[in-house]
This record gives structure tokens, C-alpha cells and sequence, in this order.
């Protein structure tokens, strides 16, 4: 009785000790088995989870605008008073639901090419008013139905998925032909999506043909998305700040008057991308701006949570499942003897005409699928290795505890 008791004690811890090894082993190997799906998933080719979101996103999209109406525009022409400014909106449109066109694959070069219709549908039930509204502001023509960003050629990573979505060309070009060095270069992704297994410490470099340069995200938060672990990565006031506060900068400071001898910061003169009209960008309501620019306009409130733009990314996919890009566009306006509505200003003014702020969140049931294909088998199989390790760990010990008692109480 006494052996096979002792027995029954050394099968359990010898039960115990293979499923922690089982656990320790399936650590690596399941980590393998991740890596390996993933990888082949993110690739840019028909057939895998990142291609069909990527021709076509399953987020709804929308951009809405707030309009700046001045206030007192004849005070401001006739005496150069302070401009006074008060936002209406939202206007809200549905943008960004066209698939990409003229998707062209090269198996040579490992990249894809494509162009970006442009679209925009009005939601009523998502505005303050309708879209004939009017308002006192500067004329600035605005277009974008019926036209296309690109063409864009981007790296498909099946060469090498450190690469994949990661922008190679734009408009045949690697350099945009507005700015000076390395500030001219296409770098980085569409920030739709970024090569996979992210890590808090990598910066994240998109392109946008919106502000007419590259720009960078980095790590703000970590959060919860119905469910799926997130990485906020936030615009730092660093991108947009002047070549004394980041040198690296020195290029975007192309009119020293507008930036005052460079010295100005939150601001960036895109004229050169825009024919030659004054146009400067900020973020909304001047937010991490110079306080001299904002000195002469009155009705702007810069409020960190509701004008800074960031970017959510599941980390293992490099897949954005959440983002805000806020913009605010502004004119520079001098005086000119030779213009009726400017001849009587007796100084420059940066006038806000309108901010932008474009969302999108992943839908509810794109989300239960992604847990289901992705997060939901990762979780599982991490869990399974705990369950295993933690329960083997446990039986070995209190077996060969029940043992050497056992043993114990027979030698007395």
C-alpha cells in the first residue's frame, strides 16, 4: 500500500514537471507560431487580413470643419484692430469610404501602387447647419470630391515585412519638391497602418499630403479599444516647433518674416505647396503656438484634449484601429495699397479661416472580428501557457512535498 502510494506521489510531481516544461516550451514556440501568422497576415498581397482593410478601410471615416468668422472685419480693415473670431460648427462630412484605384502589384520591386479617390459625402445629422450656410470670412477655394491623392507606391514586406505599407514613392518621386534636405523626403507609412510588433520606444513616421511634408508620431498612452490593447502614439509639440527649440526643423522655416527670423513656433508655411497663396497651418486654435501669433486675434481657446492629433495602434498587427488628425488652416494677410480691402491695414495679420478635425474608430463589429482572428487567439494561447506552467509548477511541488512526508513519517 505504502509503495503504491509513494508511486502515485511521483507520478503527480513527474505529471506535474512535463506540463511545466510543456508551458515553458510552448512560450517560445507559440511566440514562433505568432510571429510567423502575423507576418505573413500584414503582408500587402490578396488574400491576407491587411490587404482587404487596406484597399477599402472598415472604419467610417468623417472630417468636420469649424468655420472662423470674423467678427469685425470693417474695424480690422479700417483701424487694424485686433481680429475677433468666433468658430461655428461642425460641418461634417463622411470622407475617405472609396477603395484605392489602379492597384498595381510588382513582384519585381516587392511593392504595390495605387491612388486614393477622394470623396465627401455631407451628414446633416452630424452639423450645426446645412452646407449653404455663409459666413464673413477670406475667400479660400476648398476642393475635394472628385479628385485623387497619388500615385503612391508603397512596400508590400513580403521581402521584408519591417517594410510593409512603408511609403517608397510619391508621385514617381522620393522628395516632394517645397522644401529644402532631408525635410523634402517621403518617409514613413499613410499612418494607416505601420509594420508590425511596435514597441513604445519607435517613433512613427507618416507621410500627409494634407500638410505637405512627413512628420512623426510618439508614445503617449497605453489604452483599452473595445476590448483590444492600444498604443497611443500623440504629434509632439517638437514637430511643428521653431529651429532654436529643435534644429532638426531648420528646413520648414522658409519665410522669416511669417516665423520672425524663425524664431516662431507652432506654425508651418505651406505656400510653396499650395501655388504660391499665403497659406500657413497650425494645429486647431493655435494650440503649441508662439504667443506672439495669437497677440492680434481674439476668440481662440487651444485645448490639449480636444485639438492634438494622435494615432491608436495595436501593437503586434502595427494596425491603426483609432486616430484624429486636427489641422487648422490660416492666411497670411499684409497690407497692399493696390487691394481696397487690405490698403488701410497698418500691419500683417495671420488670419484662422477654419480647423479640421478627421476621426476614425474602428466599428464595433470589425472589432469583434479582429479579436476573434487575432488578439482573441494570442490571448488564448498565453493563456494556455500560464494555465500550464502555473498548474505543473504547482502539482510538482505539492507532490513531491506529499513524498518526501510521506517518506518521512515511515522512517520514524
Amino acid at each position: 500500500m505504502g509503495c503504491d502510494r509513494n508511486c502515485g506521489l511521483i507520478a503527480g510531481a513527474v505529471i506535474g514537471a512535463v506540463l511545466a516544461v510543456f508551458g515553458g516550451i510552448l512560450m517560445p514556440v507559440g511566440d514562433m507560431i505568432i510571429e510567423k501568422t502575423i507576418k505573413k497576415e500584414v503582408v500587402l498581397e490578396e488574400g491576407t487580413i491587411a490587404f482587404k482593410n487596406w484597399v477599402k478601410t472598415g472604419t467610417e471615416v468623417y472630417r468636420q470643419f469649424w468655420i472662423f468668422e470674423v467678427l469685425n472685419p470693417q474695424e480690422v480693415a479700417i483701424n487694424s484692430t485686433n481680429i475677433k473670431v468666433q468658430q461655428r460648427g461642425p460641418y461634417t462630412y463622411r470622407v475617405r469610404y472609396l477603395p484605392k484605384e489602379n492597384v498595381t502589384h510588382d513582384s519585381q520591386t516587392n511593392t504595390v501602387s495605387f491612388v486614393q479617390p477622394n470623396g465627401a459625402i455631407f451628414e446633416p445629422s452630424l452639423s450645426v447647419g446645412s452646407e449653404n450656410d455663409t459666413f464673413t470670412i477670406l475667400n479660400l477655394a476648398v476642393a475635394y470630391n472628385n479628385t485623387a491623392d497619388g500615385v503612391f507606391r508603397v512596400f508590400n514586406g513580403k521581402d521584408d515585412i519591417s517594410k510593409v505599407a512603408i511609403i517608397d514613392t510619391y508621385k514617381g518621386k522620393k522628395t516632394l519638391g517645397y522644401w529644402s534636405s532631408y525635410c523634402d523626403m517621403v518617409n514613413g507609412t499613410d499612418a494607416a497602418s505601420f509594420p508590425p510588433f511596435v514597441e513604445k520606444t519607435r517613433v512613427l513616421q507618416f507621410f500627409s499630403s494634407d500638410i505637405c511634408r512627413s512628420i512623426y508620431a510618439v508614445f503617449g498612452a497605453e489604452l483599452n479599444l473595445k476590448g483590444i490593447s492600444v498604443y497611443r502614439f500623440i504629434l509632439p509639440p517638437e514637430a511643428f516647433a521653431s529651429p532654436l527649440q529643435n534644429p532638426d526643423n531648420h528646413c520648414f522655416c522658409t519665410d522669416r518674416e511669417i516665423s520672425n527670423n524663425c524664431t516662431f513656433y507652432g506654425l508651418l508655411d505651406i505656400s510653396k505647396c499650395k501655388e504660391g497663396k499665403p497659406v500657413i497651418l497650425s494645429l486647431p486654435h493655435l494650440l503649441h503656438a508662439s504667443p506672439e501669433v495669437a497677440e492680434t486675434i481674439e476668440g481662440i481657446n487651444p485645448n490639449v484634449e480636444e485639438h492634438s492629433t494622435f494615432l491608436d495602434v495595436e501593437p503586434i498587427t502595427g494596425f491603426t484601429l483609432q486616430f484624429a488628425k486636427r489641422l487648422q488652416v490660416n492666411l497670411m494677410v499684409k497690407p497692399a495699397k493696390k487691394i481696397e480691402a487690405l490698403k488701410g491695414l497698418k500691419r500683417p495679420y495671420l488670419v484662422p479661416i477654419l480647423w479640421l478635425n478627421e476621426t476614425g474608430t474602428i466599428g464595433d463589429e470589425k472589432a469583434e472580428m479582429f479579436k476573434n482572428q487575432v488578439t482573441g487567439k494570442i490571448n488564448l494561447l498565453g493563456l494556455v501557457e500560464i494555465v500550464l506552467l502555473s498548474v505543473g509548477v504547482v502539482m510538482f511541488v505539492a507532490f513531491m512535498i506529499s513524498y518526501c512526508a510521506c517518506r518521512s513519517k515511515r522512517a520514524k
